[in-house]
């Protein structure tokens, strides 16, 4: 089975608009694979051979708890995806109502929350958060951030992966998942910092930006068994970064636990 654990789409009605504001902030960097449509991801999973895509909603108000939340619910129960596209919940950080927020996406049956902190404007190891956290991973949901840079920010970054392995050992358990190999534009940073730590991190933005060396550095350095397969998706192509992980020098069974195994393991899928 292959999982991939990090793509973004948004509703019919507010794709092109998403998508069009997205690319322009990536200032031609990168370019979508899809239009950022449901159907859309769903079509390149059937070309690609992509059993299941984890899609992580980026909630920027508080207004819309409701809505983000409701609109996960309905993908996940969707006839039309198969039970194929698993769609996360979003949360906004500064809430004050974070034990209630947290039960309305336990009430739906979602399986993790997806923070990001520059769009949210957060810093992840701000102590005030802590409470959310510890009441989300108690309640046995995945907490999935983006990690290190966003092109769409000049800075100062709100997040690194000091400041992951931080918030992990103030947890003491749970699930944590750092994007971009740790973080986006931090490779380095990643290895020294994150590696044989209890953090999670997945593949999404890919071997354009921290290359086959430094992966294979993560692979030996953390364990395969705390690498998820993710594309990013739309923006970046997952046939190309799963054709990558397939030609790599790592034994099969570490391939068949980044590309899908871990994810089963965490999503209770197997």
């Amino acid at each position: 089975m292959i999982i991939d654990f990090h793509t973004h789409i948004w509703p019919d009605s507010l794709a092109p608009k998403a998508i069009k504001v997205l690319s322009d902030n990536a200032k031609g960097k990168y370019f979508p694979s899809t239009d950022g449509t449901a159907a859309s991801l769903f079509k390149t999973m059937n070309e690609w051979g992509i059993d299941k895509s984890i899609v992580l909603p980026v909630q920027t108000k508080e207004s819309q708890t409701k809505t983000v939340n409701e609109y996960a619910k309905a993908l996940n129960d969707s006839p039309l995806y198969e039970k194929r596209i698993i769609s996360f919940g979003g949360i906004w950080p500064y809430t004050e109502n974070y034990k209630k927020d947290i039960d309305f996406i336990l009430s739906l049956n979602l399986k993790g929350i997806k923070f990001h902190p520059e769009y949210q404007g957060f810093t992840i190891d701000d102590e005030r958060f802590f409470p959310l956290y510890e009441y989300a991973l108690s309640k046995g949901l995945i907490l999935i951030f983006h990690a290190g840079a966003d092109i769409a920010f000049e800075g100062p970054l709100h997040s690194s992966p000091r400041q992951f392995r931080r918030i992990a050992e103030a947890m003491g358990g749970g699930v944590i998942v750092a994007a971009h190999l740790g973080g986006h534009l931090q490779t380095e940073e990643a290895l020294q910092d994150l590696a044989g730590s209890s953090v999670y991190v997945d593949t999404s933005m890919g071997f354009d930006f921290y290359g086959k060396e430094n992966f294979l550095k993560m692979v030996k350095l953390h364990g395969a068994d705390k690498i998820l397969f993710a594309s990013d998706s739309p923006w970046s192509n997952a046939k190309a970064e799963i054709d990558t992980i397939k030609s790599l020098p790592i034994t099969d069974e570490e391939k068949q636990l980044i590309l899908g195994k871990n994810a089963q393991r965490l999503l209770g899928l197997e």
